[in-house]
């Protein structure tokens, strides 16, 4: 099974080569096959504004060490998707806080997924995204996402506010939600997922 690694500012070095091969799965993933134009580079490297030395990356390695899906925390009182380019997904204004993260790039490897129901390996990462939070300390989770991603993580038991309403953009109809981390949404993916094992490398530091 897959395990999720944390990778910081401060242990960076340690996963440079998959640090590497994260942005450039990234840059398939939204640039190429997403066609996200917006994000086009010279070299095949997707990188924001928003990967800095505050960024946490969450990467999802099988065991050959291979990237399967991944995704990035980003700390709300530093700028972020939502706080400085979508603001008007929230009308009230975007929750910033030092417990309030916000998540992106959430992705899994195209190889591995799962035609017509959720990939075993979305599992680990959701799972992870919220394990992680936790340990983190963080209180609570903004995201932009597709519009189809409130009812999905209802699903899974997620408790979620809607900050604002849906905006149709051309890489798709897009939604700013608020998520609650807690107990109970973490035991009830790992249910909806059927994962038994703890997800979270031994090795994975967030010094």
């Amino acid at each position: 099974m897959a395990a999720i690694h944390v990778v910081t500012w401060n242990n960076r070095r340690q996963y440079r080569r998959e640090l590497e091969r994260y942005f450039r799965i990234r840059y398939d993933i939204y640039v190429k096959r997403r066609q996200w134009h917006a994000l086009a580079r010279p070299i095949n490297i997707e990188m924001d504004a928003f990967d800095t030395e505050h960024a946490v990356y969450l990467l999802a390695l099988d065991s050959v060490g291979k990237i399967v899906g991944g995704s990035r925390l980003v700390p709300t009182l530093q700028p972020h998707l939502l706080g400085d380019v979508f603001p008007g997904l929230a009308p009230a204004g975007a929750p910033r806080a030092p417990d309030i993260f916000e998540w992106t790039r959430f992705f899994v490897s195209p190889a591995l997924r799962s035609r017509g129901r959720s990939s075993p390996i979305a599992g680990i990462v959701l799972c992870g995204v919220l394990e992680v939070a936790h340990k983190l300390g963080i209180r609570q989770i903004s995201v932009v996402c597709e519009s189809f991603w409130p009812k999905r993580l209802r699903a899974f038991g997620w408790s979620i506010l809607e900050l604002g309403d849906i905006l149709q953009h051309q890489d798709g109809d897009i939604i700013a939600l608020l998520i609650d981390v807690t107990p109970e949404a973490i035991a009830s993916t790992r249910r909806a997922y059927g994962i038994r094992e703890p997800i979270l490398a031994e090795a994975a530091t967030t010094g």
